[in-house]
């Protein structure tokens, strides 16, 4: 097998330096310089830029250690660890009630990021979704679900920047209209995409909020044809009692 040889030498330098500050906080150049095995030119041109974009920090003492936005990458994925590995009882529970595709998700650059799926089990027909993409907050039950725990400023904010693009016949496209749905979401805490994401499929979806702060979101997807009056009534029931069963975990922790 023929090995690649990497893109950038430069980015495996970075991550050198990162994983040493990572066991040595506040190192001065020289102590990193002699424990990465670089010059001190080549890890101070390197320190300069990651510190420029925040991955570093240089304090007084010209000494180095990782930077906020570094942490803060590392905390959110930690976060996001946390809440798959929170919810997935619940979420298993759910599956085992409503044999569906069951998706769970994080807030992420105003837009919902999946980062779990239960597959449904005794289904035929699989949804298309995949762990990692996005879908926009104004189309999807999980997005209009996050979307009813904004406070005004936040709602108003969002539809500034992102139009209201239509991505099936039924997407809603009026702002008006989707005002009137999101107050329905928030008294109900239930939402739905009737078609609006993709044609032929339903979901009903729910925040999930602790301590007044969106921690993520979940939905149950299935065809449409499959939805009936009664199967809509047992899964609204059956997502808010996972809805408070996952909150009152994560408001113990």
């Amino acid at each position: 097998m023929e090995n690649k040889k990497p893109y950038g030498t430069v980015l495996i330098k970075a991550s050198t330096i990162l994983d040493y500050l990572a066991e040595a906080p506040d190192s001065s150049l020289q102590a990193i310089a002699k424990g990465t095995g670089m010059t001190a030119s080549t890890a101070l041109k390197i320190l300069d830029t990651l510190t420029l974009i925040g991955y570093t920090n240089k304090n007084s003492d010209k000494n180095y250690r990782l930077g906020s936005k570094f942490i803060r990458y590392a905390n959110k994925s930690i976060e996001e660890q946390d809440l798959v590995e929170a919810t997935r009882p619940y979420l298993e529970q759910l599956q085992d009630t409503i044999d569906e595709t069951i998706h769970l998700g994080i807030l992420n650059n105003e837009e919902i990021l999946y980062v779990n799926k239960l597959e449904a089990k005794n289904q035929t027909i699989r949804m298309s979704s995949k762990i990692g993409v996005t879908r926009p907050l104004y189309s999807s039950a999980m997005g209009k679900a996050v979307l009813a725990e904004f406070d005004e400023n936040q709602y108003d904010t969002y539809l500034t920047k992102h139009p209201l693009v239509p991505f099936t016949e039924y997407t809603i496209t009026n702002p008006l209209r989707l005002k009137s749905e999101i107050e329905k979401v928030q008294q109900s805490k239930i939402a739905y995409d009737d078609e609006e994401m993709e044609q032929d499929i339903f979901c009903i979806g729910a925040a999930i909020v602790k301590n007044n702060e969106i921690i993520g979101a979940f939905s149950i997807s299935m065809p449409k044809y499959r939805l009936t009056g009664e199967i809509k009534n047992q899964i609204v029931a059956a997502v808010k009692q996972t809805k408070q069963k996952i909150e009152e975990t994560l408001t113990k922790k």
